[in-house]
């Protein structure tokens, strides 16, 4: 696996053949060293699951913690260091599970944290039972009849919970990955990045559409900044606004005028409208859905605590008690 000197750890690299964990992790390896940024400044945390190896093959500083608990292990080592650039490496179960109440928090209050959710639609660490991405009736072991939830878009509920950057890529898409790791790693605030997985021993093939490189392009919607939403291999398909919802349009030659603009700093809604679309009826977008520069939690609460030790020594027992008490006799 090529890398910088430097940023790839001796621990042998241990995933299934052909899991897209690997392609991910070469993704990474070669985005640090272009970053400028020291590896001692750098921290990785986990929680459980495959994705969660990999703070052990990145030369940094790192934290395997436990089942869904990355997100406010990171958010406090963000508040701590704020010096440090701290990913977290989650997947759908580990990140949308258990640790889904924490996800839709850091969303909200925005830490600057970088997460990557690996989303490969099941259990694989613990071997393949349904996860909250899998498809409606997907027959696993803890489903043999087929299961009845229906699933989380991750990007859904990321906007939900009015995250200010959500992007989504494709394992096997290295270009594509590339760029979106590096607009997130340069984002200020919390940026969220599904990447779809492929899990070759339990769910092989959830993704073929997205994954396969020869016929792909008539599957994604790569979003670009300014451009209309066309794809096709052909480039002869886009999507423009009729009654106020998207509808796939058919052209030759040049894109009609009418098509959608794509826009990552858009609305809400427009991020929101993008996050829904999948097959059959349309292309999986890929890219970023949305940016916005919002405050940070870290930098909001250095602020305050700068604010508040400027106000001079606190009388601690007045804290205690508080606005409001009374006696009782």
């Amino acid at each position: 696996m090529a890398a910088e000197p430097g940023f790839k750890s001796r621990e042998g690299v241990r995933w299934c053949p052909g899991c897209g964990d690997y392609a991910i992790l070469s993704a990474v390896l070669r985005l640090l060293p272009t970053l400028g940024i020291p590896r001692e400044k750098f921290a990785f945390i986990s929680g459980i699951g495959c994705s969660s190896r990999f703070p052990y093959y990145v030369e940094t500083y790192g934290f395997h913690g436990i089942h869904g608990r990355a997100i406010p292990l990171a958010t406090g080592l963000k508040c701590a260091r704020p010096d440090l650039s701290v990913w977290v490496v989650t997947g759908d179960g580990d990140g949308l599970s258990i640790g889904g109440n924490h996800l839709l928090h850091a969303l909200r209050r925005n830490p600057d944290i970088k997460v990557l959710l690996f989303n490969n639609r099941i259990y694989g660490l613990t071997k393949g039972q349904y996860s909250p991405t899998s498809e409606l009736g997907k027959v696993t072991k803890s489903s043999p009849f087929g299961t009845i939830d229906r699933p989380l878009s991750p990007l859904s509920l990321a906007l939900a919970c009015d995250a200010t950057f959500a992007a989504r890529a494709v394992d096997n898409d290295g270009p594509g990955l590339n760029a979106i790791l590096r607009r997130a790693a340069e984002h200020r605030g919390t940026a969220l990045v599904e990447i779809l997985q492929n899990c070759v021993v339990f769910n092989d093939g959830a993704f073929a559409a997205e994954e396969d490189k020869t016929r792909r392009e008539d599957f994604l919607l790569r979003l670009e900044a300014g451009q209309p939403l066309v794809f096709g291999t052909a480039r002869d398909r886009g999507l423009r606004w009729k009654d106020g919802r998207p509808e796939v349009v058919r052209f030759s030659g040049e894109p009609p005028a009418d098509l959608i603009l794509h826009d990552d700093k858009s609305s809400w809604e427009y991020a929101a409208m993008l996050a829904r679309l999948a097959p059959p009826d349309f292309p999986t977008p890929v890219g970023i859905l949305r940016c916005a520069a919002v405050p940070t939690l870290d930098g909001l609460m250095d602020r305050q605590l700068a604010e508040a030790g400027a106000a001079g020594p606190a009388d601690f027992d007045r804290l205690l008690a508080g606005p409001l008490t009374w006696e009782v006799r």
